[in-house]
């Protein structure tokens, strides 16, 4: 049991990197080059919020926040941005259930823009942008990267860092298990070629990006800070609901409590921090909860994404987090009642 914890826990924390390594790589290359479109137009903050909230992981919420400490985008932009998010738990959902993942993601966007619609339309929030500091952009604010610079790319071989040396061999090493079926699904499927194609730009990109990039972007965002609370969660979530279906049936006691359950998952939700919200992610997996309450908890939860945005306005914290509390509680409650 150990052993395939262990197992499933690395096959999704793998995933979640090389995807959040491609929205990096990805994000540096584009940075900046929507604010003044999207100001011009309340229907393009929200879908431009709805798209970068639905992108897994932070970097999509934080770039909405910063947006909004600049007054580039409304208090309802950053409503539709965190609705649509699920944190780094939405790379588990798509590692786990793609489907399902998909469907719960277009369900977000669009419950988001509508949140977002009404939150300008019938809440003043003037007070909150008095709050606000403006001052310049400081969450994922760096220079411009050139990526791929053919001349400079023996140079970095040769003179390899220790950085570059240990995500190129941690790399290697998931590119071989995916192979050998050691990680990820034993048979040859669409999820196994997709671990295997993202891994292995995963792996060009670590070969190829300048040692800035590396270090600051790579290193120190997404591994540093990411990917070991990503594992820890996953592996314990997991273990954990092992451990509770040989002891007694879990299934059978939220089949019978879900109002309770939806509760405690809308609470849940509050804590702005990624990992807490996995559990009821691999309840869902397991069949043990319907797909209502993972909505729901989806709704009210962020990840970490709101956490710039205490920094910048704690009573815009608050009112974000209960707006999207009462909407997820509805939906939930509404979903529960259609037995969806």
């Amino acid at each position: 049991m150990f052993i395939h914890v262990v197992k499933h826990a690395l096959m999704i924390t793998g995933f979640v990197f090389t995807m959040m390594l491609v929205i990096e790589y990805i994000n540096v290359q584009t940075k900046g080059k929507w604010h003044d479109e999207i100001k011009k137009s309340s229907w393009k903050q929200y879908l431009l919020s709805a798209f970068l909230g639905a992108t897994p992981g932070c970097l999509g919420a934080f770039t909405v926040v910063s947006l909004f400490s600049h007054r580039i985008v409304s208090l309802g932009a950053i409503v539709t941005a965190m609705i649509a998010t699920s944190g780094d738990e939405a790379f588990v959902m798509f590692a786990t259930f793609p489907g399902k993942a998909v469907l719960i993601t277009g369900i977000l966007f669009g419950v988001g823009i509508i949140a977002g619609i009404l939150t300008d339309r019938f809440f003043t929030h003037s007070s909150i942008y008095d709050k606000i500091k403006l001052n310049k952009l400081s969450i994922h604010e760096q220079e411009y990267c050139k990526c791929f610079k053919k001349n400079i790319l023996w140079n970095q071989i040769k003179h390899c860092t220790l950085q570059r040396a240990l995500l190129t061999g941690i790399l290697v090493f998931f590119v071989g298990s995916i192979i050998l079926g050691e990680i990820g699904p034993a048979q040859w499927n669409w999820i196994r070629i997709t671990l295997l194609i993202t891994t292995s730009f995963s792996l060009f990109v670590a070969v190829t990006v300048p040692d800035h990039f590396l270090k600051e972007h790579l290193w120190e965002h997404i591994i540093k800070k990411h990917i070991p609370r990503i594992f820890l969660w996953t592996f314990g979530a997991l273990l954990v609901l092992e451990i509770a279906m040989l002891h007694f049936d879990v299934q059978a006691w939220i089949q019978t409590n879900q109002l309770l359950i939806l509760l405690i998952a809308c609470l849940v939700g509050l804590i702005p921090e990624s990992g807490p919200h996995m559990i009821f992610v691999m309840l869902f997996a397991e069949g043990a909860i319907p797909i209502s309450v993972l909505l729901a908890s989806s709704i009210v939860q962020d990840g970490h994404g709101m956490l710039p945005m205490l920094a910048e306005s704690k009573r815009g914290f608050i009112v974000v987090k209960l707006i999207n509390l009462s909407v997820g509680l509805g939906i939930g409650f509404f979903g529960l009642l259609l037995g969806f």
